[in-house]
Protein backbone atom coordinates (compact mmCIF):
# COMPACT_ATOMS: atom_id res chain seq x y z
CA UNK A 1 0.00 0.00 0.00
CA UNK A 2 1.76 3.40 -0.87
CA UNK A 3 1.11 6.65 1.14
CA UNK A 4 -0.99 7.81 -1.33
CA UNK A 5 -3.25 5.07 -0.68
CA UNK A 6 -3.07 4.64 2.93
CA UNK A 7 -4.90 8.61 2.87
CA UNK A 8 -8.49 8.36 2.98
CA UNK A 9 -8.66 4.53 3.60
CA UNK A 10 -9.45 3.64 6.78
CA UNK A 11 -7.03 0.17 7.87
CA UNK A 12 -9.13 -2.22 10.61
CA UNK A 13 -6.33 -3.61 13.61
CA UNK A 14 -9.05 -5.11 14.89
CA UNK A 15 -8.33 -9.32 15.46
CA UNK A 16 -11.12 -11.30 14.33
CA UNK A 17 -13.16 -12.85 17.59
CA UNK A 18 -13.58 -16.67 16.94
CA UNK A 19 -12.76 -19.91 17.89
CA UNK A 20 -8.77 -19.20 16.86
CA UNK A 21 -8.38 -16.30 19.02
CA UNK A 22 -5.53 -16.55 21.30
CA UNK A 23 -6.23 -16.84 25.15
CA UNK A 24 -3.78 -15.54 27.56
CA UNK A 25 -1.96 -18.22 29.42
CA UNK A 26 1.09 -18.59 32.08
CA UNK A 27 1.85 -21.19 33.97
CA UNK A 28 -0.92 -22.44 35.73
CA UNK A 29 -3.12 -19.42 34.43
CA UNK A 30 -5.48 -18.84 31.71
CA UNK A 31 -7.27 -15.48 30.41
CA UNK A 32 -11.46 -16.79 30.54
CA UNK A 33 -11.80 -18.55 27.00
CA UNK A 34 -13.77 -16.69 24.13
CA UNK A 35 -16.94 -18.68 23.22
CA UNK A 36 -19.89 -17.24 21.02
CA UNK A 37 -23.10 -19.40 21.17
CA UNK A 38 -26.45 -19.45 20.06
CA UNK A 39 -29.13 -18.85 22.80
CA UNK A 40 -32.38 -17.80 21.32
CA UNK A 41 -33.13 -18.62 17.87
CA UNK A 42 -35.31 -17.58 15.41
CA UNK A 43 -37.31 -21.24 15.05
CA UNK A 44 -38.33 -21.14 18.91
CA UNK A 45 -38.51 -17.42 19.50
CA UNK A 46 -38.64 -15.67 16.41
CA UNK A 47 -35.04 -13.60 16.71
CA UNK A 48 -31.84 -14.49 17.63
CA UNK A 49 -29.60 -13.97 20.26
CA UNK A 50 -26.37 -15.29 21.22
CA UNK A 51 -24.62 -15.78 24.25
CA UNK A 52 -20.81 -14.15 24.56
CA UNK A 53 -18.05 -15.38 27.10
CA UNK A 54 -15.08 -14.02 27.51
CA UNK A 55 -12.13 -11.78 29.27
CA UNK A 56 -11.85 -8.19 29.41
CA UNK A 57 -8.63 -8.45 27.91
CA UNK A 58 -9.51 -11.02 25.28
CA UNK A 59 -8.57 -10.65 21.82
CA UNK A 60 -7.38 -6.59 20.73
CA UNK A 61 -8.17 -4.96 23.84
CA UNK A 62 -7.51 -1.75 25.98
CA UNK A 63 -6.11 -1.89 29.40
CA UNK A 64 -6.95 0.75 31.76
CA UNK A 65 -4.60 2.09 34.16
CA UNK A 66 -6.01 -0.38 37.11
CA UNK A 67 -5.49 -2.79 35.01
CA UNK A 68 -1.40 -2.91 36.00
CA UNK A 69 -1.59 0.06 39.27
CA UNK A 70 -3.47 -0.19 42.14
CA UNK A 71 -5.62 2.51 42.49
CA UNK A 72 -5.48 3.01 38.78
CA UNK A 73 -8.66 4.14 36.79
CA UNK A 74 -11.10 1.97 35.40
CA UNK A 75 -12.19 1.71 31.59
CA UNK A 76 -15.29 4.19 32.69
CA UNK A 77 -12.84 6.64 33.42
CA UNK A 78 -11.77 6.96 29.62
CA UNK A 79 -14.40 8.84 27.65
CA UNK A 80 -15.52 8.45 24.41
CA UNK A 81 -14.28 11.44 22.72
CA UNK A 82 -10.93 10.47 23.71
CA UNK A 83 -11.14 8.01 21.57
CA UNK A 84 -11.28 9.17 18.64
CA UNK A 85 -8.53 11.81 17.30
CA UNK A 86 -4.59 11.62 15.67
CA UNK A 87 -1.80 9.67 16.01
CA UNK A 88 1.41 9.78 15.78
CA UNK A 89 3.88 6.43 15.10
CA UNK A 90 7.10 5.56 16.74
CA UNK A 91 8.89 2.46 15.86
CA UNK A 92 11.03 0.13 18.53
CA UNK A 93 13.74 0.74 16.52
CA UNK A 94 13.30 4.32 17.27
CA UNK A 95 12.92 3.50 20.83
CA UNK A 96 15.53 1.23 21.40
CA UNK A 97 17.75 4.65 20.86
CA UNK A 98 18.41 5.65 25.26
CA UNK A 99 18.69 9.56 23.66
CA UNK A 100 15.12 9.25 22.09
CA UNK A 101 13.14 12.28 22.28
CA UNK A 102 9.93 13.20 20.18
CA UNK A 103 9.22 16.82 19.25
CA UNK A 104 6.02 18.84 18.74
CA UNK A 105 2.37 18.14 20.27
CA UNK A 106 -0.80 17.38 20.27
CA UNK A 107 -1.99 13.71 19.42
CA UNK A 108 -4.38 12.10 21.07
CA UNK A 109 -2.92 8.30 20.46
CA UNK A 110 0.89 7.13 20.37
CA UNK A 111 1.00 4.18 17.85
CA UNK A 112 4.00 2.22 17.75
CA UNK A 113 5.17 -0.18 15.40
CA UNK A 114 7.07 -2.67 17.30
CA UNK A 115 7.06 -5.60 14.20
CA UNK A 116 10.81 -4.48 13.95
CA UNK A 117 11.96 -6.69 16.89
CA UNK A 118 14.19 -4.02 18.41
CA UNK A 119 14.55 -3.67 22.02
CA UNK A 120 13.08 -0.55 23.65
CA UNK A 121 15.11 1.55 25.96
CA UNK A 122 13.57 1.97 29.71
CA UNK A 123 14.77 5.76 29.16
CA UNK A 124 13.05 6.18 25.52
CA UNK A 125 9.53 4.76 27.34
CA UNK A 126 9.80 7.29 29.91
CA UNK A 127 10.07 9.69 26.78
CA UNK A 128 6.98 8.52 25.69
CA UNK A 129 5.06 8.71 28.92
CA UNK A 130 5.73 12.34 28.98
CA UNK A 131 3.84 12.86 25.87
CA UNK A 132 0.13 13.92 26.51
CA UNK A 133 -1.39 11.34 24.76
CA UNK A 134 -3.48 8.89 26.93
CA UNK A 135 -3.81 5.83 24.50
CA UNK A 136 -0.75 4.05 23.70
CA UNK A 137 -1.47 1.42 20.65
CA UNK A 138 1.25 -1.05 20.09
CA UNK A 139 1.57 -3.10 16.36
CA UNK A 140 3.30 -6.06 17.33
CA UNK A 141 4.93 -7.16 21.09
CA UNK A 142 7.43 -4.38 22.19
CA UNK A 143 10.04 -5.82 24.41
CA UNK A 144 11.37 -3.81 27.04
CA UNK A 145 15.30 -3.89 27.90
CA UNK A 146 14.34 -5.18 31.58
CA UNK A 147 13.80 -7.94 33.89
CA UNK A 148 10.15 -6.99 34.47
CA UNK A 149 8.31 -8.42 31.51
CA UNK A 150 5.41 -6.37 32.30
CA UNK A 151 7.79 -3.27 32.88
CA UNK A 152 6.11 -1.45 30.14
CA UNK A 153 2.55 -2.49 30.88
CA UNK A 154 3.19 -1.49 34.57
CA UNK A 155 4.43 1.81 33.80
CA UNK A 156 2.01 3.42 31.14
CA UNK A 157 -0.76 2.00 34.09
CA UNK A 158 1.26 4.47 36.66
CA UNK A 159 1.12 7.42 34.27
CA UNK A 160 -2.30 7.25 33.87
CA UNK A 161 -2.33 6.11 30.47
CA UNK A 162 -4.33 3.07 28.17
CA UNK A 163 -3.12 0.58 26.41
CA UNK A 164 -4.11 -1.06 23.14
CA UNK A 165 -2.49 -4.42 22.54
CA UNK A 166 -2.92 -7.39 20.20
CA UNK A 167 -3.78 -5.78 17.34
CA UNK A 168 -2.87 -7.07 13.89
CA UNK A 169 0.35 -7.70 12.69
CA UNK A 170 0.31 -8.44 9.17
CA UNK A 171 -1.12 -5.46 7.55
CA UNK A 172 1.65 -3.55 6.10
CA UNK A 173 3.25 -0.40 6.30
CA UNK A 174 1.21 1.93 8.55
CA UNK A 175 1.12 5.97 7.95
CA UNK A 176 2.98 8.40 9.70
CA UNK A 177 0.16 10.12 11.44
CA UNK A 178 -3.38 10.25 10.86
CA UNK A 179 -6.55 9.85 12.36
CA UNK A 180 -7.59 6.83 15.18
CA UNK A 181 -10.40 5.21 16.73
CA UNK A 182 -10.32 2.91 19.43
CA UNK A 183 -13.48 2.52 20.79
CA UNK A 184 -14.44 -0.18 23.48
CA UNK A 185 -17.78 -0.81 25.13
CA UNK A 186 -19.30 1.30 27.77
CA UNK A 187 -18.58 -1.13 30.25
CA UNK A 188 -18.21 -0.08 34.10
CA UNK A 189 -15.72 -0.51 36.69
CA UNK A 190 -13.43 -2.93 34.59
CA UNK A 191 -9.96 -3.24 33.88
CA UNK A 192 -9.99 -3.41 29.91
CA UNK A 193 -12.07 -4.61 27.09
CA UNK A 194 -12.47 -5.47 23.61
CA UNK A 195 -11.88 -2.72 21.42
CA UNK A 196 -12.08 -1.66 17.82
CA UNK A 197 -8.96 -0.27 16.23
CA UNK A 198 -8.91 1.84 12.68
CA UNK A 199 -6.60 4.03 11.52
CA UNK A 200 -6.66 6.17 8.51
CA UNK A 201 -3.59 8.26 6.99
CA UNK A 202 -3.49 11.94 6.42
CA UNK A 203 -4.11 13.67 9.33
Amino acid sequence: MTGRDMEGAWLDLTRPLDADVAIYREGSYSDPPFTAALWADRAAQGYEVWRLTMGTQTGTHIDAPCHFAAGGDTLDKLGAGECVGTFRKVTAGQLAAPGFRLSGTGETHLLIDARDGAMAAPGAVEALLARPARIVVTVGALALDHPDPFRFHRRLAQAGKYLVEDTLGDVGPLPETGEIITLPPRLVGVSGAPVRVLIRGGA
